[in-house]
């Protein structure tokens, strides 16, 4: 960017208030040196770091940046030798002070998206003992302290005590000769105590003349009695002088190794404060973060011109750089057109620096190689130009450099000669800018650039709104609407005669007539359009609230549905568990009735009653849901294999008692149960020569083995332990548990859990051929 754009576009503005929000000098340095860059990924990178600012900001943080200023001079004198003053070695320590406060405290805000600053602080070198070391040395006033050595504090206790000594003679001469004395006051000349001695006394007090009053009445003495304690006095302090050159040159030389750590932690700050001083002003411009693009497209919605106050100023949305790349604003003078050209040039030339731009959220800035102006009226007296030449100087120079990556701003285009032909000059200079695919904004008074833009693709007509009523611009940037000329109703307005008005109208020609006549109307639909949208996007907005009371709703009565579903299944989980519990109740019954020698009636009658009461009262849904598994409304035969899903037991059907009930064998008993809650596993086999253990005649299908081999070791004793109940009712003497040799973790359980058993009489390993120690055979009592 050349700095002729710089200077007309008023950049240096910006950069002034950009040094006002920075905190430190660092800061400001960065400020003052701010400049746009042509590089897209640069200007990405710069408006991340303003963001990421702009978000502690927003929340009301104040970054710590006191104390904190440039000691990269003193850093680069102590490197080479020089010895530091104790001001220069406070702000170093100050700065480290500073830096590890900034550290603290962007490190705390871990709960931030913030990549950068956690990337910056982490280039921060604490050097707390660096710190320490120029601490102890130095007060917060600059003053070396006693404790700074040993031998400093020995040489300050003796000029303390020589004062004193010297001032307690000097006291004591004045209370015994005031007489002598212009005043009974101890004072300093050449660093050395005097009394103030009246001249015709001189003689009777003796010692030496240091100074005397503008008057000579007064001659400032030392008397001979402190000459010699002056001397030792100043010969303290010189030597107190020394020590302290040499404890600074110490700690130069202490500040002068850590002299690389110390200059990036202050590029670092000085860093961190600028891009805090880009998010200040950017709060104070209530600017937003611009998407930015290479391809010369710009859409920025109530656009505000930055240095114009925020209640002064009238938003303007404008877009370029897609449907057209020009656009020729018309309308009359101080309407707004050279502000809109500005702010246009300015925002670009802001956000190409890392600035967010004053306007709404959303907006997208381009990235331009070159931006150039022609505004204003920079006629020259020493090159003897006119106001023309000077216009057209410029253009020639802009018109050599332009390309497909430059943005130009014209300025009444063409003004300073004859209007037909500088008419025609501009929309000539517009083809050659417009075919290079250059983004162009150009202002004109020029009627017959009103109809240009209908005439040329990629470019687009503009105008500024002008209330005839008020006779004042409304400033409003209206797009797709050439400007029209109000000169008849302004002069109505102002009281000129009616007929005067018709004559001047009627010497207009046709053509222009046609023009105005096109343009009122197309203001009318522009307006009529502005208002058709405002009403859309109000009915938008109560849409998308409805929309969102309706999801909300929909959400409460989905949880309210879950709710119900969850507490369906508690209930019908419960029945469930109290179905189990009174199963093996039932199981647990008949084991104790297979041991007595007689059964009773009246016991076997009580054991089917507990089984059938057994099933448990599901819910509508629920049993529905059972029964859609369950029953296929198949017919049951006699002989076929059924599941009890009331106490998950399996059995064979005897005889069918209707459609609903059946009379069923379980195990060693006769149940006549529903339908519903019996389970088809197989239709009776006719030829099936399968051998099926019948130990003591029983028809309950169990084998008389059961494989855990591949099972976990919790899985596989639950299905032992369900095994072990199966052929107990099948009344086995005997069953074999295939568990295989493996790590002998899962026969160990097995012969541990028959151990425990009160039916199993005992547990051995398998014979060779019966699998050896990969088997366990079981026999029961």
């Amino acid at each position: 960017m050349n700095e002729r754009i710089l200077r007309v576009l008023e950049f240096k503005k910006i950069k002034e208030q950009l040094n006002s929000n920075a905190a430190t000098s660092l800061g400001k340095d960065l400020a003052g040196r701010l400049s746009p860059s042509i590089e897209l990924n640069e200007v990405v990178q710069l408006q991340q770091e303003t963001d990421e600012a702009a978000h502690i900001v927003r929340l009301n943080k104040a970054i710590p940046l006191g104390g904190i200023t440039d000691i990269r001079a003193s850093l680069k004198r102590s490197a080479i030798g020089g010895i530091l003053s104790t001001e220069e070695c406070l702000d170093v320590a100050n700065t480290i002070y500073g830096g590890r406060q900034v550290k603290l405290f962007i490190e705390n805000l871990e709960d931030e998206e913030l990549p950068i600053l956690y990337e910056l602080v982490e280039q921060i070198t604490p050097l707390r003992e660096l710190e320490q070391s120029i601490k102890n040395c130095i007060d917060d006033h600059g003053h070396v302290l006693d404790n700074a050595s040993t031998k400093l504090r020995s040489i300050r206790t003796s000029i303390r005590t020589y004062e004193n000594r010297i001032r307690e003679k000097l006291e004591s001469y004045t209370r015994n000769n005031s007489n002598m004395l212009s005043d009974a006051i101890v004072t300093i000349r050449n660093d050395r105590y005097v009394l103030p001695v009246k001249q015709e006394h001189r003689g009777s007090v003796g010692g030496i003349v240091h100074d005397q009053s503008s008057s000579g009445q007064t001659l400032f003495m030392e008397p001979k009695a402190v000459v010699d304690l002056n001397n030792q006095l100043h010969e303290a302090v010189s030597k107190e002088q020394e020590e302290i050159e040499r404890i600074l040159k110490e700690l130069s030389e202490h500040i002068a190794s850590f002299e690389h750590d110390l200059y990036a932690n202050v590029i670092v700050l000085a860093k961190i404060d600028f891009m805090f001083a880009r998010a200040k002003l950017g709060q104070k411009m209530k600017a937003a973060k611009p998407k930015m693009n290479d391809q010369g497209y710009i859409k920025m919605q109530q656009a505000r011109h930055p240095l114009i106050p925020i209640d002064e100023v009238v938003p303007n949305d404008v877009e370029i750089g897609k449907t057209y790349t020009s656009i020729v604003i018309t309308g009359p003078n101080t309407g707004g057109k050279t502000v809109t050209l500005k702010m246009i040039g300015l925002c670009t030339l802001m956000a190409q620096s890392g600035l967010q731009i004053p306007a709404l959220d959303g907006c997208e800035m381009a990235v331009f190689k070159d931006v150039f102006a022609d505004i204003g009226d920079e006629q020259s007296i020493e090159q003897n130009l006119s106001t023309f030449s000077s216009h057209m100087t410029n253009i020639v120079d802009i018109i050599q450099q332009v390309d497909h990556q430059s943005l130009v701003l014209f300025d009444e285009l063409g003004s300073g000669t004859d209007p037909q032909e500088g008419a025609a000059l501009a929309m000539s200079i517009l083809d050659e800018v417009v075919s290079r695919n250059a983004r162009v904004i150009a202002t004109t008074h020029y009627p017959e650039l009103k109809a240009y833009g209908y005439n040329r693709e990629n470019v687009v007509n503009a105008s500024v709104e002008f209330n005839v009523e008020t006779l004042q611009p409304t400033y409003r940037l209206l797009i797709g609407v050439p400007g029209r000329s109000n000169a008849f109703e302004i002069s109505k307005r102002l009281g000129l005669d009616q007929h005067v008005i018709e004559r001047a109208k009627g010497l207009v020609g046709v053509d222009s007539k046609s023009v105005e006549t096109m343009i009122a109307s197309l203001e009318k639909s522009q307006l009529d359009a502005e208002k058709d949208y405002e009403q859309a996007h109000e009915i938008l907005l109560e849409s998308e609230q409805l929309r969102a009371d309706i999801a909300k709703e929909w959400k409460q009565l989905e949880q309210k549905r879950e709710e119900l579903y969850k507490k369906a299944e508690e209930k019908a989980e419960k029945a469930l568990k109290k179905a189990r519990e009174e199963a093996e109740f039932i199981v647990n019954e008949i084991r104790q009735m297979k041991s007595n020698v007689t059964l009773k009636e009246h016991e076997w009658i009580e054991a089917k009653k507990m089984l059938e009461d057994a099933q448990p009262d599901l819910s509508k849904k629920q049993k529905k849901s059972v029964e859609k598994k369950t029953t296929e409304k198949q017919d049951l035969k006699p002989g076929d294999e059924i599941k009890l899903l009331t106490v998950n037991q399996n059995g064979e059907v005897l005889e069918k008692i209707n459609d609903k009930e059946y009379m069923v064998q379980v195990g060693i008993m006769k149940v006549k149960v529903k339908r519903n809650d019996l389970q088809l596993l197989g239709k009776k086999k006719q030829t099936d020569h399968k051998p099926v253990a019948t130990i003591k005649g029983s028809n309950y299908h169990v084998r008389s083995e059961l494989d855990l081999r591949g099972e976990r070791y919790d899985d596989a004793l639950l299905k032992l332990e369900k095994y072990i109940d199966d052929v107990l009712l099948a009344g086995y003497s005997k069953a074999s548990i295939i568990h295989g040799k493996g790590t002998g973790a899962l026969r160990k359980g097995v012969q541990e859990y028959a151990k425990r058993h009160p039916h199993i009489a005992s547990a051995r390993a398998g014979e060779g051929n019966e699998g050896g120690s990969g088997v366990t055979v079981i026999e029961f009592r």
